[in-house]
């Protein structure tokens, strides 16, 4: 009988690993990272020695990372990564300045020569962008003020991981002296000329080649071109020397626009979830058990002054950056513990000797015994810390008794709270869940009846009485939940009828795209009401604002029926925007004509026009 294959072997441990190690951790209530880490250790050198070739799969698995930041990327539209510029570099640069700071006084404090104390410090003060945003993804904080702060700071460090590696090589003994050499200034031009490239070819190039492949009506071809994508770009970055993690960020961030988002969404989340699981595998394998056990004190040293001395720095910039303060103990132990970019910094560092191997190895494990602590303090924080931040405050019991309302309302703000009003006014009941507690204590304090859920549930949804009822009025604030409402509606409930909010013109297109047909814009109405009141003041008779009101509102319904057919194809829907624009300056310019011909001729307005309606 012939050998397994090492690749078949290799699969076998990692999975079966995982299968077990997983479902136990959640079971007892630590999560499925710990699980993912103990099951790393398991199997690592210091447990059974399955596996021993640690750092190859830990390359391989950084991938994980990779996928994840891109698929981040996708939901990031270039407007929205603009108005987090301040975030980002402000108090991003603040989180690794100030960490930095106070990590190198320890250091040379503790009698470490400047330069390990140096770059020691600029790589523990780095996070895990892997750890962090997955807990910020499975608690759902990721749209919270917190989960805001958070990602922009682990972005900055993304960023920051490039000069702080480009720094290494200065400070070591092997290549001091062609520190100044002119290949830098080619290997600089290399990095601005793959940068640009990335942003012109997604630009020019990605959208035109993902429609092209996407007629060819072939899903497993697309799902390769998706792969294919990220890991050319991350090729690219990897070439010139930059972060892989950064790269595929930003070619998400150019396709966070297109039509096909979606669909890269879905063909990537699998191979993302699954090497994020191998990457924190692999982080448990290599924690060095051998380094602990011979320095135990200095390695609880290093990881009690890392938690602590970030965990400082991170607390004071959380008040500025208005993060509630029930949200900040684990905000700030998110962003203390250590990142998987330290590895590759000391890596590199024990390269160009600026400390020796032995070094290196105290510190990637004293990142990987953080990683791995972070977890079980996660766990402590939720048992025994965030109750005292509650008490005092009323809690929100979810929705449990079951509701026989003909409405249900998902989303009582600003727009969900007109709607219920009305069908109050007019004796309609109505089942209305809202997930923010604020909210739902302001409303209640109105004599509203608000009940405490999050509608992307299918359990809270059954329990709002959905099988019964005859409408659903979807009026989240979130275009993502709005559609993950929509989704879980059609399909576990076929016959209720969908009303939906819409946010724009693409949150619109995405909500026809699941059959919702009764759409509405948040803001059309108010705004041409707002655009009657301008002609008005300009001189207009309200009569005749509200007629060109009226001409504008029919033109822009049929617009959009005639638009959306086509909000796959760029090039024809403008043609058809182009169009319909001209062909209402024409009939607004012919109105007027008429209208001032009526002027001449002494005609009469229609009784009640001039009244505000």
């Amino acid at each position: 009988m012939e050998h397994a294959p090492a690749w078949l072997t290799s699969s076998l441990i990692y999975l079966g690993a995982a299968v077990i190690a997983v479902p136990l951790s959640k079971a007892i209530g630590l999560g499925s990272i710990l699980g993912y880490l103990a099951a790393g250790i398991a199997i690592g050198p210091w447990g059974l020695g399955l596996v021993t070739n640690v750092e190859d799969i830990l390359h391989f698995a950084e991938f994980g990372v990779v996928l994840m930041l891109f698929l981040i990327g996708l939901e990031l539209e270039p407007r929205r990564l603009w108005s987090l510029r301040r975030p980002i570099f402000g108090w991003g640069s603040a989180q690794v300045l100030g960490c930095a700071a106070l990590l190198f006084a320890a250091g040379v404090a503790a009698g470490a020569p400047w330069k390990t104390a140096l770059v020691a410090s600029l790589g523990l003060a780095l996070s895990s962008t892997a750890i962090a945003l997955q807990v910020l993804g499975e608690r759902h904080l990721l749209p919270t003020s917190s989960g805001q702060a958070g990602f922009s700071i682990l972005l900055f460090q993304d960023v920051a991981a490039i000069p702080i590696l480009a720094l290494v090589p200065l400070l070591g003994v092997a290549q001091a002296e062609h520190a100044a050499d002119a290949n830098q200034w080619l290997e600089a031009l290399k990095v601005v000329g793959v940068i640009g490239g990335i942003i012109l070819g997604g630009r020019l190039l990605l959208r035109p080649t993902l429609r092209w492949i996407a007629k060819s009506e072939t899903p497993e071809i697309f799902t390769a071109a998706a792969l294919l994508l990220v890991v050319a770009i991350a090729a690219l970055m990897l070439f010139v020397g930059l972060s892989m993690a950064l790269g595929a960020f930003l070619a998400g961030v150019l396709l966070a626009e297109s039509e096909y988002r979606r669909e890269l969404e879905t063909d990537i989340e699998p191979f993302k979830g699954l090497l994020l699981g191998l990457f924190f595998i692999a982080v448990g394998m290599s924690i060095d058990f051998g380094v602990l056990a011979r320095s135990p004190g200095v390695m609880a040293a290093i990881v009690l002054a890392l938690l602590l001395l970030k965990g400082v720095v991170i607390w004071l910039i959380a008040r500025p950056m208005g993060i509630p303060l029930q949200e900040r103990p684990v905000f700030t132990l998110l962003l203390a513990q250590g990142g998987e970019f330290a590895f590759v910094v000391f890596q590199a560092a024990a390269g160009a000797r600026v400390f020796p191997a032995e070094t290196a190895s105290l510190l990637i494990g004293a990142v990987a015994v953080s990683m791995l602590v972070s977890p079980l303090l996660l766990v402590a924080i939720d048992r025994w810390l965030l109750p005292r931040f509650a008490q005092g405050q009323r809690t929100m019991d979810e929705i449990s008794e079951p509701q026989d309302a003909p409405v249900i309302i998902a989303g009582f703000g600003r727009y969900g709270q007109i709607i219920g009003r009305m069908l109050g006014a007019q004796g309609i009941k109505a089942t209305v869940l809202d997930h923010d507690a604020d909210m739902i204590e302001a409303a209640r304090s109105f004599g509203y009846q608000v009940h405490y859920g999050d509608a992307t549930r299918l359990d809270l949804l059954r329990t709002a009485g959905a099988t019964r009822a005859r409408v659903l009025v979807v009026a989240v604030d979130d275009k993502e939940q709005s559609l993950r409402i929509v989704d879980l509606a059609r399909e576990h409930f076929p016959g209720l009828e969908i009303v939906a909010r819409a946010r724009d013109v693409t949150h619109w297109n995405a909500l026809r795209d699941r059959g919702v047909m009764r759409v509405e814009r948040e803001v059309f109405e108010s705004s041409l009401r707002s655009a009657r009141t301008v002609l008005e003041v300009l001189g207009s008779a309200p009569h005749e604002a509200r007629r060109h009101a009226m001409r504008f509102r029919r033109h822009n319904l049929e617009l959009f029926e005639k638009m959306y057919p086509h909000h796959k194809d760029r090039a024809k829907l403008i043609a058809v925007v182009k169009e319909g624009r001209q062909q209402l300056e024409e009939q607004m310019a012919s109105e007027r004509a008429e209208l001032a011909g009526r002027g001449h001729r002494g005609e009469r307005r229609p009784p009640g026009w001039d009244k505000d309606d």
